[in-house]
């Protein structure tokens, strides 16, 4: 049994990744004591009473009863059966299980039938301990108790799943209560699935086995994304005079979208497709895509085909379905003399004509080899002339226009 305790005791230090970069958390030293530095903040907004101990009571905490429950930092037992039976569903590396429970027979029932099946298996007696746990090790399951004091497993659920390096980490509920209310509310935090106790061996077992295989998938389309955003910025950086032109279109798209009312989805495909409105550009001939001067007519045609590469590359991404629209479409005009496909009027998908006008403006307003960087009224002032010559929404763009004007004056 591995003791965890918030004494700072070496003065070696690692990132704690979560919410509050600024934290440092000690590395353990041979007695396996570890704890908190530069505390201004605490990790995933816990406070300081909820993960510090006195220094005057680290040395003997673990020998009273009243220090040795609550928000104290309690243990990490890990238990791993040799010739795992989980390996022949997953890689090598057998998953990690955080159970989470202030009752010790319940909790050690837990990871002993865990443990059985092959897992690796990690305690925590409390809320405030779990959270800190979560953040060390990264489980890929996390059995929580409901009915804890301090803090409970509602609390504990909903601040994982607020958290970008957490919100993946699935939750099931251990809890006695069958009552309807505390199934609503774990659902409204987040949880994934709920057990009761006493535990049933094969229903555990199947639960957890279906949860983890879910969040490796989830894993991997999520690195499958990051892969894309990745191609993206190195094209990007083929071209030195565009700068930060997709960053600048990921918050301006953002500010746009809040000032429209969009929805959620629509409002992350809108700043995805600032990423990725140009990746099919990888596609594309640097003698063509970094050619000084004018395109030639062939030159040109093979331009354009980079928002069907765009489409090729992000279509197997279920995730993407959103994003592709805009990355075919937002070189359509209004009046149908766009490309690819030459669409008129509303038959463009409208993230693709909001996407537009912020890239246009984008453009205008930087400094290019060939062009200074307009002013905001000289930028309106060429994207209305565009509007009256058929290639722009006038509704849509006299909106842009309100925005753009109040979103500089701020």
């Amino acid at each position: 049994m591995i003791h965890w305790s918030a004494k700072y005791t070496n003065s070696n230090q690692q990132s704690l990744s979560g919410s509050n970069t600024r934290k440092k958390v000690t590395s353990r030293n041979a007695n396996h004591e570890l704890g908190w530095q530069d505390l201004e903040d605490y990790p995933l907004n816990l406070s300081q009473q909820e993960v510090m101990i006195e220094q005057g009571q680290a040395g003997s905490s673990w020998s009273k009863p009243e220090i040795n429950s609550g928000y104290n930092l309690l243990l990490s037992r890990s238990l791993q059966v040799k010739g795992s039976k989980v390996n022949c569903y997953f890689d090598a590396e057998a998953p990690k299980i955080l159970v989470v429970d202030d009752h010790a027979a319940s909790r050690m029932t837990a990871a002993a039938l865990l443990a059985m099946e092959g897992y690796e298996v990690i305690e925590a007696d409390s809320g405030a301990t779990a959270v800190v746990l979560v953040t060390q090790k990264q489980p890929d399951l996390i059995l929580l108790d409901v009915m804890m004091p301090g803090m409970d497993g509602f609390e504990v659920c909903q601040l994982l799943k607020q958290e970008e390096h957490t919100r993946l980490i699935p939750v099931i509920f251990i809890t006695a209560l069958n009552d309807r209310r505390s199934r609503i509310r774990g659902i409204e935090v987040g949880a994934d699935d709920f057990l009761t106790k006493p535990f049933d061996r094969l229903e555990l077992a199947a639960r957890v086995k279906s949860l983890v295989q879910q969040k490796r998938l989830n894993e991997d389309l999520d690195h499958a994304e990051q892969v894309l955003f990745s191609i993206a910025r190195a094209i990007e950086s083929r071209d030195p005079n565009t700068g930060d032109h997709c960053e600048r279109l990921v918050k301006l798209g953002q500010a746009f979208g809040e000032y429209m009312n969009l929805s959620r989805s629509q409002l992350r495909d809108l700043m995805w497709g600032g990423y990725l409105h140009d990746i099919g550009k990888v596609g594309i001939p640097d003698a063509v895509l970094l050619k000084n001067g004018q395109l030639t007519l062939e030159d040109w045609q093979i331009m354009q085909q980079h928002v069907l590469i765009g489409e090729k590359i992000c279509q197997p991404l279920r995730s993407m379905r959103g994003v592709i629209p805009i990355i075919r479409h937002h070189h359509e005009r209004w009046n149908g003399s766009g490309y690819p496909d030459g669409l008129k009027g509303n038959d463009i998908p409208f993230l693709a004509q909001v996407f537009q006008l912020i890239d246009i403006y984008d453009a205008l307003t930087s400094e290019r080899p060939y062009k200074r960087a307009f002013s905001l009224e000289e930028a309106l002032s060429v994207m209305q002339e565009e509007t009256a010559a058929g290639w722009r929404n006038p509704e849509l763009m006299q909106l842009f226009t309100d925005f753009i004007r109040a979103y500089q004056s701020e």
